[in-house]
């Protein structure tokens, strides 16, 4: 029998329920959607979690489209299922939780009595930290962004390797390595002993069914891979980065991206051109180093020294 909040499972069956973590303003109980879904033979425990960021809403597509294709007859083990973690974001479509402008994933591994944010991620990665894999479906926010997979437990964590092998399971395609900042998840729960990565599933504010398709096949692929379901995958080579190269304007005005997203650059390359209103070229600004074209914004206006693109460095296969 496995329970989380209000929803419970007994070994074949499905439950949603809801996970209580405070009291709004008025009073209301605040609480998560959940979902369990308890297969009807033994295996490992997955924890999927989605909207730590409350405008970021593709993981929510994800989970979503995958909780009617599973069956628990079919399944070995269990998924819990987090579907909003960031309720007080999500209901103003805002990235923070507007109640203590704080980002949910810094405040890992929250505290029972602490803050609203603080006391949302306490709860989460209680249901979190028993599992034997962890799966936390973001997006890249307001920026375009290619489809990624980021693992941040940092190349030296005794769990790097499984978390690295997770992510290639999940295949975007792109993978950064690079060691997160303290209070993600995907940073914290290694540290419980449980691989856990951070699927950027694209970017901009919205619902973009690609990078939904790139996430519900991530999640298919662990699930094969993993043992939840019968089957097999091939995995295919993935791109690796472990660091970014950030670029902003020299001038205001009207910024044109020159390379698209996921093209190689490199050194001396031009990234993008900054014009007037008028369309007269202010600034041209060059690839300091080669690398791929990662992340960029999603306007075109920008005010001097104002962000513009990320170009993705260090770059391997594996």
């Amino acid at each position: 029998m496995t329970t989380l909040g209000t929803a419970t499972a007994a070994p074949g069956e499905q439950a949603t329920g809801r996970l209580t973590v405070g009291e709004a303003r008025d009073g209301s109980a605040v609480s998560l959607p959940v979902c369990l879904i308890n297969g009807e033979r033994d295996g490992k425990t997955l924890y999927v979690q989605a909207v730590s960021d409350g405008d970021e809403l593709n993981g929510l597509g994800v989970v979503q489209r995958l909780v009617p294709r599973l069956d628990p007859e079919d399944i070995a083990g269990e998924l819990i299922i987090v579907g909003i973690v960031n309720w007080y974001g999500f209901q103003t479509a805002e990235h923070r939780n507007p109640i203590d402008d704080t980002k949910t994933n810094r405040a890992y591994p929250g505290e029972e009595d602490g803050t609203t944010t603080e006391r949302i991620a306490h709860a989460t990665f209680s249901a979190a930290v028993g599992a034997d894999l962890a799966i936390d479906l973001h997006q890249g926010s307001t920026s375009r962004m290619i489809n990624e997979v980021r693992v941040r437990c940092g190349r030296r964590h005794r769990l790097h390797r499984d978390c690295l092998d997770l992510a290639k399971t999940f295949d975007c395609g792109h993978v950064l390595d690079q060691r997160g900042p303290d209070g993600q998840l995907a940073r914290a729960l290694p540290d419980e002993g449980v691989p856990t990565i951070d699927p950027e599933l694209g970017g901009c504010v919205g619902w973009n069914e690609e990078s939904i398709r790139y996430g519900v096949r991530g999640m298919m692929n662990v699930l094969t891979d993993y043992g939840f379901l019968d089957g097999s995958v091939e995995q295919s080579e993935q791109v690796r980065a472990n660091g970014f190269d950030q670029y902003g304007s020299p001038t205001g005005g009207l910024a044109t991206l020159r390379p698209a997203l996921g093209d190689d650059v490199a050194r001396g390359d031009t990234l993008f051109e900054v014009t007037d209103t008028f369309g007269a070229v202010k600034e041209t600004v060059t690839a300091d180093s080669s690398g791929l074209l990662w992340r960029a914004r999603r306007l075109p206006q920008v005010a001097q020294g104002e962000y513009v693109c990320s170009i993705a460095t260090g770059l391997d296969s594996y």
